[in-house]
Parts: structure tokens; C-alpha cells; sequence
């Protein structure tokens, strides 16, 4: 039904310049536009890829440094305990000067808070600490790093996220790289408790990406892992407590590349560099990068455990361990190009 203007002098409004007359057909109401989620900027993805590989570096010192105290008679527990309350110290007080003493975020946003701190902080840890007691240095931490694949399950399963075909090609090689690691063809003995504590260290280690990688209202990625790591150090002690999980400390030295050192040394280096550097960066490049991509960019911790295991440990790999880890880090590869970034 055509409509008449109510006087001949009255102008109806013109559309802007250059711009395309809009035809609504009676009776129709026009759709909304269409958002789309615009895709990271190059350089937030650089920043994120960065401080995901340190993060990973950082997180790689914890194999070689948590099992020289384990061998000088430290308990899992105790190594995880000194590791958190440190790393939640180291990361505290720039949280504190970064809020100005604001703690209400933290009330805001603790569902993630303690999901992140208890999952993928303590339980992580300490699942990761017990393989390292039944396996090497490598292997435990090349079954920690099946969680990639985990992730991508979880979101397949939680948010019906299909993953594009180089994500399906990337999880494909890491199964296939950690088939390799464990030497499924039987070439070496695998410790099958270490073997459980490495798959169950997984599935925490995906909890760690996945809820590291959700936002949190006005509490920054550092106030997270401090945040986390204070509550992980929390849930060590009370198991401690409770005697499910003796902590066990030792003062005498330790043996870190051939040579005798203060056992005080690697308990810093756990709380400094394992804890505060790694986590501090892991959160924030996580929110930059998703945590698929995030999980996939942190399979270099096992390159770096790898490394240092071999310079502080003499633990040194087999040939088909190697193939395993080439062919677990080929998935990085995989996905990246498969256009993952959730």
C-alpha cells in the first residue's frame, strides 16, 4: 500500500550519499545486520604466539627441576606445594599494584577462578609430578600434551564447533606422534601407573587451556594465574592436611647437570620460572590466541622439556620418542593452517 505525505511541502528524509535506496516491501520487517566476530589482528596474534612459547619454555624447566628434588626425597605433593605458593607470591603483588588493591574482580569472576586454580593448576601439577616419579622427564610430559586433541574434542562436544580438516589432520599426528613416544609396538617398558598419571595430567592440562582462554570481567590475565596458582597452593596444602597427599621437603642437595647444588635452587627456579613466568604468560596468550591454537603453540614445552632434561638430567630420548615428539609438533603446523583460533 503506497503512503502519501500529510502536507505537499513536507521533504521525506534523504538517504545518505551514496548509499543504496533500501526497498521494504509492505508488511515485511527488514533483518538486523548481520555481526560477525572479526578475526584477531595480526599483531595481537604475533604478541599471543610470543608469550605462548615462553610460556612453553618456562613451563618445561618444571620436569627436570620438580625431579631433582624428587630424587633428593621430596614427595610430589611438596615440589607441587613450593611451586604454586611461590609462583602465587611472584605473581601477587604486580596483580595487587595492577588493581590498586581492587579485589572485586576476583569475587566477579572466582567460578574460573577456582575452576582454573584447582583443575588446571593443582590437579595438573600434581598428576604431572606423579608421572615424572614413574617416567622420564619426556615421556611424562609428551602424555601430558595429548590435551590438545582433548580440546578440540571438548569443543566439537560442548559448542558443536566442527574442526576444519588441518585441525582433524593435527590431532591425527599427535595420536600418532604419542603412539610413537610410548612405543605402542612394544620396544620399551612404560611404567602403567606413570602411564594413567600421564593421561589424567592431560585432561587437567586441558582444563588449564580451555578455562585460561575464557575472559574474565576486569581482572587481568595475571590477576588469573595468580589468582589460580593461590588457589591450587590452597587445595596442595589442605590435601597435605588431610594426609591424601603427603608433602615432603628435604634440605640436602640436589644434582642438576652432573653437578651438586642447594637444593633451594630448583625449588626458586619452580616457583619463579615454572610457575610465575609460565603461567603469567600462558594466560594472557591464551586470551589472545583461543585455546586451541594456544594448546597446540604449547606443545614447544615438550621440545623445551626435552632440551632440558638432556642438559640437567642426561635424560636422553630414544629415536622413535624423537619421531614421536616431530610428529606431535607437526600438528602445530597442522592446525595453525587449518585456521584454528577458538
Amino acid at each position: 500500500m503506497a503512503l502519501t505525505a500529510a502536507h505537499h511541502t513536507t521533504v521525506p528524509p534523504q538517504p545518505p550519499e551514496n548509499s543504496a535506496p533500501e526497498v521494504v516491501e509492505a508488511g515485511v520487517r527488514p533483518l538486523p545486520p548481520v555481526l560477525e566476530h572479526p578475526a584477531p589482528p595480526p599483531a595481537s596474534v604475533l604478541v599471543g604466539v610470543v608469550l605462548a612459547v615462553v610460556s612453553a619454555i618456562a613451563f618445561g624447566t618444571s620436569g627436570p627441576f620438580a625431579k631433582a628434588l624428587l630424587e633428593s626425597g621430596w614427595s610430589p605433593a611438596g615440589a607441587v606445594l613450593v611451586r604454586l605458593t611461590g609462583g602465587a607470591l611472584g605473581l601477587g603483588i604486580p596483580t595487587l599494584i595492577l588493581l590498586r588493591g581492587d579485589l572485586r574482580p576476583f569475587g566477579t569472576s572466582w567460578k574460573v577462578v577456582c575452576g582454573y586454580g584447582v583443575v588446571g593448576v593443582a590437579f595438573s601439577q600434581l598428576s604431572y609430578f606423579m608421572a615424572v616419579s614413574h617416567l622420564s622427564v619426556g615421556v611424562a610430559m609428551l602424555l601430558e600434551y595429548l590435551a590438545p586433541v582433548l580440546v578440540v574434542g571438548y569443543r566439537w562436544a560442548r559448542v558443536r564447533e566442527v574442526p576444519s580438516v588441518g585441525v582433524l589432520l593435527g590431532s591425527a599426528l599427535s595420536v600418532c606422534g604419542l603412539c610413537l613416544v610410548i612405543d605402542v609396538a612394544g620396544g620399551i617398558t612404560i611404567d602403567p601407573v606413570g602411564l594413567c598419571w600421564g593421561f589424567w595430567a592431560a585432561c587437567c592440562n586441558a582444563a588449564y587451556f580451555v578455562l585460561g582462554a575464557r575472559p574474565t570481567k576486569g581482572l587481568p590475565a595475571i590477576g588469573l594465574a595468580a589468582g589460580g596458582l593461590a588457589v591450587g597452593a590452597a587445595v596442595i596444602g589442605l590435601a597435605g592436611l588431610a594426609g591424601a597427599a603427603p608433602v615432603v621437603t628435604a634440605t640436602r642437595d640436589v644434582t642438576l647437570a652432573g653437578n651438586p647444588l642447594p637444593w633451594w635452587l630448583p625449588a626458586a627456579g619452580l616457583a619463579l620460572i615454572s610457575a610465575a613466568v609460565a603461567y603469567g604468560f600462558g594466560v594472557a596468550g591464551s586470551r589472545r590466541l583461543g585455546s586451541t591454537v594456544a594448546s597446540f603453540v604449547g606443545l614447544n614445552e615438550v621440545l623445551a622439556t626435552i632440551l632440558f632434561a638432556w642438559l640437567l638430567l642426561g635424560e636422553v630420548p630414544g629415536p622413535m620418542q624423537l619421531l614421536g615428539g616431530a610428529t606431535i609438533l607437526a600438528g602445530v603446523l597442522a592446525v595453525k593452517l587449518g585456521g584454528a583460533h577458538a
